[in-house]
């Protein structure tokens, strides 16, 4: 029987634990012992839980000490080391560094590692396997520090398969570079075989090469020679034709005239032929790139009518286009170019009647068409017409003859922008030429539609006139005196600032080459000028450059374009058109003062 104190003592003690535990008296341990049951009850499932999850985790699990044996390893670690269970693992296992790593020595550059950083993900190391093997895995490792030392934590990864693929892979390739090494071998050996068979029948070959070579040879020096000799061909027939135009504008003998007259068509066709022959080039070189954007057909026939009807009151043959409200993509540049030249001939060819330009529709296509009532193309030379210098003879042909290069270069132009070509003929009744076009779907900005303006009256109107060309100064300054203008040359932008602006003169006009002296070009001698004379005066730039970049930069800064050899007509209503914009602007701008 216990002692009254130590019954005292025990029962306080009792009441102390109950006291903290919040069980302090019947009532209280009646109200808090069923939260405290779930409570433990919640714990020991929660252990549970890991305890599954440890015992049942695919990758292998353990804890150590840093100088010690195994703490707790998972079934899965055992098995990938070749034990049956985790306790005998633990039991064989005297640390971290002897008895789990299969090299020892690698220890202290891991542990260095993991002091350093805290943990080491992705490791890649050997374990040692019951049997003495090794077994290559990949560790998560993290260093943790308790009350007695520190402790490992790692989860490990079986890599053996991964490290099976890396060998054969690598294994694959070392065969794979001696089968290429072997085969290259047989190769280089078949190479000398075939060299030596070629070079016994070298002499045939070399000599059909040399004819090949020197033919392909020919033809790009004849393209590249028309290319770079066209700017100064064109530089001097530029300057002939203005000047003939100026002596056509006066009043001569009549055996003068005539003469004039002659001179003047056998610089029309020598500048027909090389402004046929540069296209012929630049198209062979693919110089040319169409520029493919949704236009209106309506528009673009309104510019052929405009610029057809004259010829048709001059030849006395009835003009009759028959538009569309649709648009077509295409290049209208090129396409231009193509129905300029059915016109052409169909009016050459055509001394009275009439001449039709209407389309057909074709599904999601256009035909445009162009029909005349001349004599007709016998069938046999249907072909024919499409090839350089090829012309049909007629005794109704009416104007200047031309070169025959005509229909290669829209045959060559059709077959860059995709747009096929037909010609159908009845010898007698008429011939009819057609492209095919794609309708377009897509908008169109609105285009101002083209007229023929009434000829301005230019006298007195001050034109600056800048060449690197003192022939082109010289015929532009007759030509334009002829038309009453007051004319100021230059060389450069510097010597019409020196030798005009600053004396006062205020050219309403610039008309500027492109190809100026020391690399300037007729842009910058534009934007020069306009810059000092402090506003923008209206300016044409005229050249033989006819490539893409250079359309490019005169569409950017809004400059219109004439080609030499100049037309005079053309010429003269280019600058009526600038003056009357730069008159009604002027207007404006009054009115709005």
């Amino acid at each position: 029987m216990k002692k009254r104190s130590e019954a005292e003592h025990s029962s306080s003690d009792k009441l102390t634990i109950e006291r903290l535990m919040g069980l302090g008296g019947q009532s209280a341990r009646k109200s808090h012992y069923p939260e405290l049951v779930a409570k433990l009850e919640e714990l020991e499932e929660e252990r549970n839980r890991y305890k599954s999850i440890f015992e049942h985790a695919q990758h292998g699990i353990f804890q150590a000490r840093l100088d010690s044996g195994l703490i707790a390893a998972n079934p899965a670690l055992a098995k990938i080391c070749g034990y049956t269970d985790p306790q005998q693992l633990c039991n064989r296992v005297d640390s971290f560094a002897n008895g789990l790593l299969f090299d020892p020595d690698e220890y202290p550059l891991l542990l260095q590692k993991l002091k350093l950083y805290g943990k080491l993900f992705g490791y890649e190391t050997r374990l040692l396997r019951q049997d003495g093997s090794a077994v290559d895995v990949s560790l998560n490792v993290l260093l943790k520090t308790d009350d007695q030392d520190s402790l490992i934590e790692a989860f490990v990864a079986d890599i053996t398969e991964r490290k099976k693929a890396q060998n054969k892979l690598k294994k694959l390739n070392e065969e794979l570079e001696q089968r290429i090494e072997g085969r290259t071998g047989e190769l280089v050996s078949l190479n000398q075989k075939l060299v030596c068979e070629i070079n016994e029948r070298s002499l045939i070959e070399q000599a059909l090469k040399v004819a090949r070579d020197t033919a392909e040879q020919a033809n790009k020096s004849k393209d590249k020679y028309l290319a770079a000799a066209s700017h100064d061909l064109l530089q001097p027939l530029n300057a002939a034709r203005l000047l003939v135009s100026t002596l056509q504008e006066r009043e001569l003998a009549e055996e003068n005239n005539h003469l004039v007259e002659r001179i003047h068509m056998a610089l029309e066709g020598a500048e027909e032929l090389l402004s046929d022959l540069l296209d012929i080039s630049r198209l062979d070189q693919k110089a040319v790139q169409p520029d493919l954007t949704s236009i209106p057909l309506d528009y673009l026939f309104r510019m052929l009518q405009v610029e057809f009807q004259p010829v048709a009151e001059q030849r006395s043959v009835s003009l009759r286009v028959l538009s569309s409200s649709l648009n077509i993509r295409t290049d209208m540049r090129l396409l231009m170019r193509v129905l300029r030249n059915f016109l052409s001939n169909a009016f050459r060819y055509t001394p009275a009647g009439r001449v039709v330009l209407g389309t057909r529709r074709r599904g999601d296509f256009l035909e445009l068409q162009v029909w005349d009532t001349g004599p007709g193309i016998p069938e046999d030379k249907l072909e024919d017409i499409f090839r350089e210098f090829q012309q049909i003879d007629h005794q109704y042909q009416t104007g200047r003859k031309g070169v025959g290069l005509g229909l290669a270069i829209v045959e060559r132009i059709a077959g860059m922008l995709e747009h096929p070509i037909s010609v159908s003929s009845e010898p007698g009744k008429g011939t009819m030429f057609s492209v095919l076009v794609p309708i377009s779907t897509d908008p169109v900005q609105p285009m101002l539609q083209p007229q023929r303006l009434p000829q301005q009256d230019l006298s007195g109107h001050p034109i600056l006139v800048i060449d690197n060309e003192p022939d082109i100064l010289v015929s532009m300054q007759a030509l334009l005196k002829q038309w009453d203008c007051e004319v100021c040359v230059a060389t450069d932008a510097d010597e019409a600032i020196e030798s005009y602006l600053s004396k006062g003169v205020k050219p309403q006009l610039i008309l500027a080459d492109f190809h100026l002296n020391n690399g300037i070009t007729g842009v910058e001698a534009v934007d020069q000028v306009r810059q000092y004379a402090g506003y923008d005066i209206p300016a044409a730039i005229i050249t033989a450059d006819r490539s893409p970049e250079g359309r490019k930069l005169f569409r950017e800064w809004q400059l219109p374009v004439l080609n030499k050899p100049v037309k005079p007509g053309k010429l003269r209503a280019l600058i009526s058109h600038l003056l009357h914009l730069s008159e009604k602007a002027d207007g404006s701008r009054t009115d709005e003062s």
